[in-house]
């Protein structure tokens, strides 16, 4: 990797490498260039080389352009793992067009919130989920089924349009990528090609990333680490990207046997549910060298018996969040099991202090506020100056997240400072719930807690006050999955007549709330036994 150097950007001093890719654009054609006949893409019996990937989304672009979209449009893509997806993504960067990512789990009002901030000018989507698109506002009159005969055609033909060269620079918008926050309204965090490209060069520097790496994409692309730790490194890199619709473990399993994978990041969860089947060490995965993980704590047990089953996997932690564009930590290759405890070490551009709530930095190995920056931290939220103001000082992101690093730079998690439940990965905030329950008659109020499970890793409960005797959990969970993505819908639901527990100064102790489930789960798993 080239040297680093301090750079100004957005009025921060930041270390940056001083050779990189000026756009991600720039990036995606060296390796087009470099690795016209090497394989790219492998999506069922489809494979695609780099020079037909090029070419493809080359067309696409063109296309669209045809269209009137434009440098700097805004385009929102509702699409599964898979080709459609690359193909977009590629073509977007081309013609300097912002990519809105929308997980296909989000339901209508989710998507009508993003759509009325974002304001994209087009929206590409698989039909499955079209019926969640809003019938009106922006996006309603350019919309592309990716899915359709006609889109396939259109991918056949040949360009409508001379492709136009787009005139970005590296401090432009790459993509914003919503993420809900403490006040239940999702942030557009505003990822630019700098950050993107530093998210890539600090993937292949961490794990000696190679043309010859092969992986699978079995975490959403919609998500930071689906597409800045693996589709756009793994582009960047000329590696093979091995696509998967969504993760089932045993599919997983045998993709990654059948494709010689060597790498793969995903969530504890999956690991987890990977150990569930009886014949895993017949697995033929000899080649799989790299099992990085993030977004939750691995449980020690997972670890250790993945060690024992393929003893060559070296298991590598990592940290990071959507403003950090991916990783903000990677763990060394060949220290996960004697650092179980730690995600990793500060990448190579990246700045971690450990803070107080006075603004005051602390001695190693001590706990603070894990205060982030480097080239890889989003300038701001899009068109959110209070968000950009309560989360952003002195060029550093305020993560929310209480840890520490020690003396030799590792550093470790000790808590969440914000009030958030970690479900497989996927971030579910209470007040954005409780938001959706306040709405739902018969609802007085509402708190909405996180519990521990074997294979999610935490479970989302909702305790409700309510003065409507007629009403069930079941009324609830279907009031919250009409209104947002199923990984926020209460799982266990608790309905109290009077009001919900609350201190001297009246604010509702979740902490009571959270023993009182325990102890009612332990009650329900005794009289099931």
């Amino acid at each position: 990797m080239s040297s680093s150097r301090t750079e100004l950007h957005w009025g921060r001093l930041l270390r940056c490498y001083a050779e990189r890719p000026p756009t991600v654009a720039e990036m995606l054609h060296a390796s087009f260039a470099a690795a016209p006949s090497e394989l790219a893409l492998v999506e069922g019996d489809t494979r695609l080389t780099y020079a037909q990937l090029d070419a493809l989304s080359a067309r696409l672009a063109a296309h669209l352009a045809a269209r009137g979209i434009r440098t700097a449009d805004r385009v929102a893509l509702i699409l599964d793992n898979g080709l459609d997806v690359v193909l977009c993504v590629v073509a977007l960067a081309r013609l300097g067009a912002i990519l809105v990512p929308l997980g296909t789990r989000l339901r209508r009002s989710e998507i009508s919130f993003i759509f009325e901030d974002a304001e994209p000018v087009a929206v590409i989507y698989h039909a499955q989920y079209g019926g969640e698109l809003p019938s009106l506002g922006p996006a309603a009159d350019l919309r592309f089924d990716a899915s359709s005969e006609h889109w396939s055609a259109l991918l056949k033909t040949d360009a409508a349009a001379p492709l136009p060269r787009s005139k970005i620079a590296e401090e432009d918008v790459f993509g914003i990528l919503y993420t809900s926050g403490t006040t239940g309204k999702p942030k557009g965090a505003m990822l630019t090609h700098l950050n993107v490209v530093h998210s890539c060069l600090h993937w292949q520097e961490a794990h000696d990333l190679k043309a010859a790496e092969r992986t699978i994409l079995c975490v959403p692309w919609s998500h930071v680490a689906g597409l800045c730790g693996v589709l756009l490194p793994f582009l960047h890199v000329r590696g093979t990207l091995v696509l998967m619709a969504e993760f089932k473990r045993r599919g997983f399993l045998q993709l990654a046997q059948r494709e010689r994978i060597t790498h793969a990041l995903m969530v504890p969860a999956m690991y987890g549910l990977c150990l569930l089947e009886p014949d895993l060490a017949s697995f033929d995965l000899a080649e799989w060298r790299i099992a990085a993980y993030g977004s939750a704590p691995m449980p020690e047990p997972t670890i250790r018996r993945f060690a024992e089953v393929f003893p060559r996997l070296q298991m590598a932690n990592c940290y990071g969040a959507t403003e950090t564009t991916s990783p903000a930590t990677i763990m060394p290759l060949g220290e996960g099991v004697a650092h179980k405890e730690s995600v990793g070490k500060v990448v190579r551009c990246g700045d971690i202090r450990v803070m107080t709530d006075a603004g005051t930095e602390v001695p190693p190995g001590d706990e603070g506020e894990l205060w982030i920056g480097g080239p890889m931290v989003v300038p701001g939220y899009w068109r959110n100056p209070a968000a950009d103001a309560a989360s952003f000082a002195a060029g550093y992101w305020k993560s929310g997240d209480i840890g520490a690093v020690d003396a030799q730079g590792y550093v470790r998690i000790a808590d969440r400072k914000k009030d958030m439940i970690n479900r497989g990965g996927f971030k579910v905030y209470p007040a954005e719930v409780e938001s959706v329950l306040a709405d739902m008659e018969g609802v007085i109020e509402s708190a909405v807690i996180g519990l521990p499970d074997e294979i999610l890793g935490e479970s989302v409960v909702a305790f409700l006050s309510v003065d409507n005797e007629s009403l069930t959990p079941n009324d609830v969970r279907a009031w919250c999955a009409q209104r947002m993505a199923d990984y926020k819908v209460p799982g266990r639901v608790e309905l109290r007549r009077g009001s919900l527990p609350r201190n001297a100064n009246g604010k509702i102790q979740k902490a009571e709330l959270r023993a009182l489930a325990t102890t009612i789960a332990a009650d329900t798993a005794r009289k099931e036994t």
